[in-house]
């Protein structure tokens, strides 16, 4: 079995490692846009080009004789590399461009959401052009709105009222930013509440969840600073959060079946991969933040290093429309992701530091990202250097193995010591009750 993995960043270097442990034992080709030191160690060939160019996908494709693809990245979905693949009679772990209009145009979703009477959708309005863009903004009112790019922004096309807009005059001027750019855009109402990440496998018929993660994207201790591509999350043993009850984590996998579901009546296609569900649990309910159409960078890490499962039997499953859920198997363990960083990521990153990982004692758990090799060392990009995962009973004790791991990379680098930590999980329970405690008086007519 020759397999191609498209994408070089830690999430696919997850994947890669899943796909080294099955008793398949397949061959591994990597098209990549940077060369990942620990990509080209697991793969039998390495190419580094454009992922969204179909004629250079498929002509490594054709070259390397692969039998199956699997997509990492957001940006070749959106591209249509999966259904470029499928002309070519490839079967391709991932969906097609018409599916992952669900990650990549805001839009889309929020209109799929209400057409299809989902539940979970909030308040919001679309906008083409500056028509209209201020008496919404009025409507929502000061401090209570959020301004997102309709396409794909690299994580960078969200802006909320009170973290980075202080006013109505500079949501507007956002606005006009966007418009000047050709970008479309919705506003929607702020949400208040805990975020968290409920992943599926599915093959477009049957939908199976995966252990809840909560990732922290704020680059500082305590949910400081500047919003970034991740900085760490975790899952618990029993694979729930222990901030969310019954009733959250059933709306959050309805809400996930449902829209694979509206997926299909919507484009007459069938969805092959992962669809990842952002959420935000609020005083009045479950509420959807996004989608992805595709593992999540750091959520994959926590998820795949417990996955019992036989990952490419997984896709081979999904691909032939057969998956039940059944064959998908996680081991009853906690597990900490933390990512080390450069110095003054995300605004200013320190670039070409050197970064040793010789102390790093358990190699099964590092995931290299945005690391690159030359003359036997190692030096920072721009994104996230590396991460580590720690894995055992308890989120105490794999935050403990975490924490020991990340101090053993070394260079110009920072990371989370939180993460993982009781303070933090205890102050998203307590944020919750309080919610729900208003929540509870308001309707019972007391002042809040």
């Amino acid at each position: 079995m020759k397999t191609l993995l498209i994408g070089s960043g830690a999430r696919e270097h997850a994947m890669a490692k899943a796909l080294a442990r099955s008793a398949q034992k397949p061959e591994i080709f990597c098209f990549a846009t940077t060369y990942n030191p620990g990509l080209m160690e697991l793969a039998q060939g390495y190419h580094v080009g454009d992922p969204c160019s179909s004629e250079e996908v498929l002509d490594m494709a054709r070259k390397w004789r692969v039998n199956l693809a699997l997509i990492g990245p957001e940006a070749p979905l959106e591209s249509g590399i999966a259904d470029a693949l499928a002309r070519q009679l490839i079967p391709t772990f991932g969906p097609t461009q018409a599916l992952a209009q669900i990650e990549t145009s805001k839009a889309f979703a929020r209109h799929l959401l209400q057409k299809y009477k989902i539940p979970g959708c909030p308040q919001y309005q679309a906008f083409t052009d500056l028509t209209g863009v201020q008496d919404y903004l009025r409507q929502l009112g000061n401090n209570n709105y959020v301004i997102k790019a309709n396409g794909l922004a690299g994580g960078k096309g969200v802006k909320v009222a009170g973290d980075h807009l202080h006013s109505l005059t500079e949501a507007y001027q956002y606005c006009v930013q966007l418009d000047r750019q050709g970008q479309g855009f919705l506003i929607e109402e702020k949400l208040l509440g805990q975020e968290f990440s409920l992943l599926c496998f599915t093959d477009g018929h049957t939908t199976v969840p995966m252990p809840l993660v909560q990732d922290h994207k704020r680059a500082r201790v305590g949910n400081q600073g500047p919003n970034t591509g991740g900085m760490g999350s975790y899952t618990a043993a029993n694979h729930r959060l222990p901030f969310l009850s019954d009733s959250d984590i059933l709306t959050a996998q309805q809400i996930n079946e449902q829209t694979v579901q509206a997926l299909m009546e919507e484009t007459g296609e069938r969805y092959q991969g992962i669809l990842y569900g952002g959420f935000m649990a609020t005083q009045d309910g479950i509420r959807v933040i996004e989608f992805n159409a595709r593992f999540g960078d750091p959520e994959a890490l926590n998820l795949l290093a417990i996955l019992d499962s036989d990952f490419l039997e997984v896709c081979q499953a999904i691909l032939a429309g057969k998956l039940k859920p059944e064959l998908i198997k996680f081991a009853p363990m906690a597990t900490v992701c933390k990512y080390a960083v450069p110095e003054g990521y995300p605004d200013h990153p320190a670039k070409n530091q050197v970064v040793d990982l010789s102390a790093v004692r358990r190699p099964e758990q590092l995931y290299i990202a945005g690391l690159h090799k030359l003359d036997n060392k190692l030096f920072t990009t721009t994104s996230r250097a590396a991460a580590v995962v720690g894995r055992a009973k308890s989120i105490a004790q794999a935050e403990k193995l975490a924490e020991e791991e990340i101090k053993r990379i070394k260079g110009r680098l920072f990371h989370r010591e939180d993460i993982g930590k009781n303070d933090l999980i205890q102050a998203c329970i307590r944020h919750m009750q309080d919610l729900r405690h208003r929540k509870h008086t308001s309707v019972a007519g007391e002042p809040l």
